[in-house]
């Protein structure tokens, strides 16, 4: 498997698991240990796709 091949399926994971902790994120109760987890996922993962380059404007529901 060439490079760009495992940078695409990479960013393929990532925005997969964006969105799922987005949606448990829109479940999770504020202020709760476990929602404070979902967030720093949350971040950690912006972060990665952001500095992948991917455009996260339609994809981030949360916008923190």
């Amino acid at each position: 498997m060439n490079e760009e091949m495992q940078n695409q399926e990479l960013n393929k994971f990532n925005i997969e698991e964006f969105s799922r902790v987005q949606r448990y994120m829109e479940l999770a109760e504020a202020e709760t240990p476990l929602y404070d987890e979902l967030k720093t996922r949350y971040i950690e993962l912006k972060v990665i796709l952001i500095s992948s380059g991917i455009n996260l404007e339609q994809l981030d529901r949360i916008k923190l």
